[in-house]
């Protein structure tokens, strides 16, 4: 990484490593984040996301490794000499002072002048849609109104990059799924780079340009939300990123390029991957992938893709879809999901049932980083 100002990325970790102790928080992470750029780091709590951030912060400094902001080494560098704004769940705002007190106070600090401080409130309050609330007090709004001010109040700096840890937890669904499209706005009507930090797959889906997926310190995928979804690396990208049905599988045979699961009469995996006879296979299959035919028998002539027959055991209605999860013969179980229109079947425990999917939506995954077959 070289200091190239304005045509490199905004934030670029190399190699960065941070460790409390004998636990590594964060394990040899490299990733680079674009300007304008909408990037969350996704992942379970422990997962090394929220130290990472903090390493971009400043508030932290890393074991091993370097941290550059517009291509400036910032590895040593203090937060308050960091271009950079965070924003948190609590929102830290200061209960005595109005809303536009609260926005400017960055820029009272900084000495600007009275009459461009002014301005720039008005115009912050614009971008989040608090026009007229400047004079009220933070108890006067409601949650998601408090969130907005102190989005305004980071923003009103103009900072290189917007770090936001979980900004959105203490508010109910409602109001998340509200403030998730509002946040996607204010980063596109401002043009900052926003990094976020969620636990929350939907929120990350819903807002993101790109998504790093961690686990235990490491990244285990890093792509576009469509991609991340419709083509998982690892097992637990596949399952942590929507709902996955996971599959181990020995090969029975090869038909041209697609390796060919056949253990029994009625159990049929076709998947697109250059595997041997007898090699094994972790194979993912979204259950929104699968159809659902009532009976055995079903595409027993004809059909190119996966075909396996089961048996019905649980079936669950979860508002817009139904999910049944059904029982192979070799006691596997897969989930099946089913749009609640009317062509939504009639299945019910016990009941014998076809699945047939595509072949390529059977996504062959590494049970871990770096373990693909």
């Amino acid at each position: 990484m070289t200091a190239d100002g304005g045509d490199g990325p905004m934030i670029a970790l190399e190699r960065v490593c941070k460790r409390f102790g004998e636990a590594t928080a964060v394990d040899d992470v490299s990733l680079e984040i674009g300007r304008g750029e909408f990037f969350s780091m996704l992942g379970p709590s422990g997962c090394g996301k929220t130290t990472t951030l903090r390493m971009i912060a400043g508030f932290e400094e890393p074991t091993a490794g370097r941290v550059w902001l517009d291509g400036d080494d910032v590895t040593l560098t203090s937060p308050r000499h960091r271009n950079v704004n965070m924003v948190f769940q609590d929102y830290a705002l200061f209960p005595h002072m109005t809303v536009a007190e609260n926005v400017g106070f960055g820029l009272k600090l900084k000495r600007i002048p009275r009459a461009e401080r002014s301005g720039r409130i008005d115009e912050m309050l614009a971008v989040v849609r608090l026009e007229g609330l400047g004079g009220r007090r933070p108890a006067e709004l409601s949650g998601g109104q408090r969130q907005r001010v102190a989005l305004a109040r980071a923003l009103v700096n103009r900072p290189a990059a917007l770090l936001l840890d979980e900004p959105l937890g203490a508010l109910d669904l409602k109001l998340r799924r509200e403030m998730q499209l509002e946040l996607k706005r204010i980063q596109k009507s401002t043009g900052t780079t926003f990094v976020y930090v969620t636990h929350d797959q939907e929120e990350a889906l819903t807002m993101s340009d790109r998504i790093a997926v961690m686990d235990g310190g490491r990244v285990e995928q890093l792509a576009d939300p469509k991609t991340l979804y419709e083509q998982p690396q690892t097992a637990f990208v596949a399952d942590f990123i929507g709902t996955s049905n996971a599959l181990r599988v020995s090969v029975d045979r090869r038909e041209g390029r697609h390796a060919i699961v056949e253990p029994a009469p009625g159990f049929r995996i076709v998947v697109p991957a250059d595997c041997p006879v007898g090699g094994e296979l972790q194979v993912s299959v979204r259950p929104e992938k699968i159809s659902m035919l009532a009976g055995h028998g079903h595409g027993a002539n004809g059909h190119e893709g996966s075909r396996i027959e089961g048996v019905a055991v649980e079936r669950v209605y979860l508002g817009s879809v139904s999910q049944t999860v059904v029982e192979l013969p070799d006691g596997d179980r897969l989930a099946v999901h089913e749009l609640n229109d009317d062509d939504v079947s009639e299945v019910a425990p016990g009941d014998p049932v076809t699945l047939l999917w595509a072949t390529r939506h059977s996504l062959v995954v590494a049970d871990a980083l770096g373990a693909r077959p």
